[in-house]
């Protein structure tokens, strides 16, 4: 609930000040006008600034998701109460903002307010389609139902992004690796052998310089270095919020060699696993499409699926108006058009969502296997670069040394 401080005038013509309580400022008024006919002024009284609570999550865990919307399953087709409901699932969760978003949530059912209303009003972010399928089941009156798809839903996402964070876990590791092994080398050896090498004279072989010349480089100017990496990275965040930006580097992760191809296949999970959950709620296919659309990982992507809905509000079929998606693979396609035509689209949307989960997975671990070596190569390259540059000129003075000595 909001607290509204007011300026209104009474029947009798006097002007009077007060304070409401209400959802939203349009409820704020309507209180008011029961008993002022004149509303003059309406102005949210700001809360208290929340404490910065540094053991709070910044974002929702759909692991976490998951058991709560079974937790609400099991709970309301037990024929417990709403409101008591929500206060004991955020009795026993352990996610302190999901936690928080349920305690809130509970006190404005209690007042009065829809479970989806509350949660609007708490959950700033909690996902798209979790607030779409819960209001679809308040609405149908099968929210049990709603809640046991929305458990499977984000469990099957949070598996499928466990295992494609599992599989690129050891690539980034060996770079990591790699690059704390080279700063190490470049900082701290190489200068300390440069002084030999100039109490020697002569001239250094070509790799040597370049690998002095390269540690120089980083030992006084890192501050440049760091300096430039942190401005590509925000130029790049900055950039990625302009909707030119959100598309451009949306088709750029589409285009990458290997990745692009799992970004694509997530994209087309995305797709049918959202679409089966909200369907079964019992939204309406152009609902169902602007919410999909809107929680795709992929942008462009997603801005194609939305464009889809003016087709539907034509009165095309779904399957129609996807033969122009120029991301959703055929076989989802064709799959979608023909659960339409049988009459079994939601279980169609489930099937395809489980066959691109596992094409996620196998295409992750295929780019595993080509990512290794690739890098492991690199790693040798660059690990000999760095020997011959450093032995090679050892092995030269030890040599000039001999022959002086055979003299």
């Amino acid at each position: 609930m909001n607290t509204y401080q007011y300026k209104a005038v009474s029947r009798d013509g006097a002007t009077v000040h007060g304070v409401v309580e209400a959802y939203d400022e349009f409820e704020a008024v309507a209180q008011i006008k029961q008993e002022y006919p004149i509303v003059i002024k309406v102005a949210q009284i700001p809360r208290e600034k929340a404490r910065f609570d540094l053991n709070e999550p910044l974002w929702i865990n759909e692991k976490s998701l998951s058991m709560v919307c079974t937790q609400f399953s099991v709970l309301l087709r037990a024929g417990l109460p709403m409101v008591r409901a929500v206060e004991l699932i955020a009795e026993q969760t352990n996610d302190r903002l999901l936690r928080r978003i349920l305690c809130e949530t509970a006190k404005d059912v209690a007042s009065g307010y829809s479970l989806t209303r509350g949660f609007e009003k708490n959950g700033k972010k909690i996902p798209e389609v979790f607030l779409e399928t819960v209001r679809a089941g308040e609405e149908s009156g099968t929210l049990e139902a709603s809640f046991a798809k929305l458990s499977s839903y984000f469990h099957k996402s949070y598996e499928v992004k466990r295992k494609v964070r599992a599989a690129m876990a050891y690539p980034i590791f060996l770079c990591v690796l790699a690059a704390v092994v080279v700063a190490i080398i470049m900082v701290v050896t190489v200068p300390k052998i440069q002084g030999v090498f100039d109490s020697f004279g002569g001239t250094l072989p070509l790799a040597t310089r370049m690998l002095i010349g390269m540690a120089n480089g980083v030992t006084h100017w890192w501050w440049l270095i760091l300096t430039l990496i942190a401005a590509v990275v925000l130029g790049t965040k900055l950039y990625g919020r302009t909707e030119k930006g959100k598309r451009q580097l949306a088709i750029l992760a589409l285009r990458m060699p290997v990745l692009g191809k799992i970004h694509l296949l997530n994209g087309a999970s995305q797709f049918a696993n959202t679409m089966s959950t909200l369907l079964t709620a019992g939204l309406p296919v152009s609902r169902a499409l602007c919410a999909t659309g809107r929680v795709m990982d992929n942008y462009e992507m997603g801005r194609s699926v939305s464009s889809a809905v003016v087709g539907i509000e034509e009165g095309k079929r779904l399957g129609a108006v996807l033969k122009d998606d120029r991301f959703l693979p055929p076989i989802l396609k064709e799959m979608t058009a023909v659960g339409e035509e049988a009459g079994t689209l939601e279980d169609m949307l489930g099937t395809m969502s489980e066959y691109f989960d596992s094409e996620v997975a196998n295409a992750s671990e295929k780019a595993l296997s080509m990512l290794e070596p690739a890098i492991t190569v690199m790693m040798g390259v660059l690990i000999g670069f760095i020997v011959i540059a450093l032995y090679f000129p050892m092995f030269t003075m030890y040599a000039g040394m001999g022959n002086t000595m055979g003299l």
